[in-house]
């Protein structure tokens, strides 16, 4: 069942940079109530800018674990000529600890059951992959013994998120993170190009002995849309293992 639909409001406990230009924000609900919400689902903050409230959606990035704190990651959007926004995230990037928002959730069906024997390939760009996190990190925390695999797209080194993280995951459950990056520096020896140049090598390897797998796929509507025709045209995948979200 979904979590109930609520309205409340938070107040900013600590943040931290995750890259030049993602911040990870941790909230907690003002009341001390548990958030209540499936590994995936998302939030609507309300923005108080000048003249105006704006409403943003921000995935949870953080597990499910019963507690009132949760955690969002923002990249700072830098105006242009194409792209006019970024005053919410430049608004959510200026906030201190003890700031506060109101907000509203949980919402959204691109969700996995973290009990879920089934394994799963996760591939995410950029903040794409804060929902991604924590449907791994509630898999980890319920001990499931599916094997999971991501697929991590980025332009730099110094873009990739929560690598810490990762590195721990594959030391306790049956996990592995991939990293493609489009403009890597000289000094790069993983995977280059896009994350679609890639995607069909790591299903292979995660449904080899033909092992069941669904696929997890969220960020920016051009890698989603490619991606999921990768899997569904090309691959022949069935709809109802290909999951995706876009933030855009």
């Amino acid at each position: 069942m979904t979590p109930p639909f609520s309205l409340f409001t938070i107040r900013l406990v600590s943040r931290k940079m995750l890259s030049p230009s993602v911040v990870s924000l941790e909230f907690e609900r003002v009341d001390g109530l548990p958030l209540a919400f499936k590994a995936g689902q998302w939030l609507n903050l309300t923005l108080p800018l000048p003249g105006e409230s704006i409403r943003r959606a921000y995935s949870i990035a953080s597990p499910p674990w019963g507690a009132s704190q949760f955690e969002i990651a923002v990249t700072l959007v830098q105006p242009t000529s194409d792209i006019p926004g970024g005053r919410g995230s430049a608004l959510l990037h200026a906030l201190q600890p003890g700031d506060v928002l109101d907000a509203s959730g949980p919402h959204g069906f691109f969700v996995r059951d973290p009990y879920s024997p089934v394994s799963a390939l996760f591939i995410a760009t950029g903040t794409g992959v804060t929902p991604l996190r924590s449907m791994a990190q509630a898999a980890a925390a319920a001990s499931a013994q599916a094997s999971m695999r991501l697929l991590f797209g980025a332009r730099h080194e110094e873009d990739i998120l929560y690598r810490d993280e990762w590195r721990e995951l594959e030391k306790n459950i049956d996990f592995r993170a991939d990293y493609t990056l489009s403009q890597p520096g000289d000094l790069w020896d993983g995977k280059r190009g896009y994350v679609q140049a890639h995607v069909r090598e790591i299903w292979d390897e995660l449904t080899a002995r033909g092992k069941p797998a669904h696929v997890y796929i969220c960020g920016l509507k051009p890698m989603v849309t490619a991606v999921r025709d990768l899997l569904r045209n090309e691959m022949q995948l069935p709809r109802e293992v290909v999951h995706s979200e876009r933030y855009d």
